[in-house]
């Protein structure tokens, strides 16, 4: 069910982008224009998350897919149910916050003049006003970069659906190909055509995207 499967994957993979693109660049923006105490340690704390194989949160990542409360069942305490396994939701669970878009935020806002920032707090504006009104719009680079690198991750996902996907209700399109290609009789010719069709989405974003995408990364490697 090719069909079923694109649009699971298409949903996942939406929800994840726009949540990148919200949450770790918020969180980016804090680190480099709202310093706390402690922000260097938080910082580098989440960075060093990124170094851990993603093998060994497998089994983590399924127990809080699978507790999660009031899902699938479960109560409170995230007992007596199956949470969110084998749910939409479980799929889109360990893409919604990216360290390392949390990283690439951080690097491109510190980049940038604090002296806008300043201007606005003496007219009285909020840092929320000063965020969405001011430093987003001059982060488009920033928010393509982010885009193509969370979509083209979730996207081409196998590992974390395989083990998180238990029916045809959420099966993504890397795994639908997979079982397509893995039967005993397989039609050479309809698997192409699945595997363009898969392929496609990732061509179209990063074109669409391309010349802030490529600004984001010369910027990103001139300011880091």
């Amino acid at each position: 069910d090719l069909g079923r499967a694109f649009a699971n994957s298409t949903i996942v993979t939406v929800v994840a982008v726009a949540v990148n693109c919200v949450v770790p660049v918020l969180a980016g923006y804090a680190f480099a224009h709202l310093p706390f105490r402690g922000a260097k340690v938080v910082f580098y704390a989440l960075l060093s998350t990124a170094a851990i194989p993603v093998a060994v949160t497998l089994i983590p990542l399924f127990l809080m897919a699978k507790s999660f409360p009031l899902a699938g069942g479960n109560d409170i305490f995230g007992a007596g149910g199956s949470g969110l396994l084998d749910t939409l939701g479980g799929l889109a669970l360990p893409y919604l916050v990216g360290t390392m878009n949390i990283f690439l935020a951080r690097q491109y806002f510190s980049g940038m003049d604090r002296g806008f920032a300043e201007a606005a707090r003496i007219d009285g504006a909020g840092e929320l006003y000063i965020f969405f009104r001011i430093y987003l719009p001059m982060a488009r680079p920033l928010l393509a970069l982010v885009a193509v690198f969370s979509f083209v991750g979730v996207w081409d996902d196998f590992l974390w659906p395989l083990v998180v996907s238990t029916s045809s209700q959420s099966t993504t399109v890397q795994l639908a190909i997979t079982t397509f290609a893995s039967t005993g009789n397989v039609k050479y010719g309809a698997l192409m055509a699945a595997t363009i069709l898969i392929s496609a989405p990732v061509v179209a974003i990063f074109m669409l995207n391309q010349r802030n995408f490529i600004s984001g990364l010369s910027e990103g490697g001139i300011k880091g």
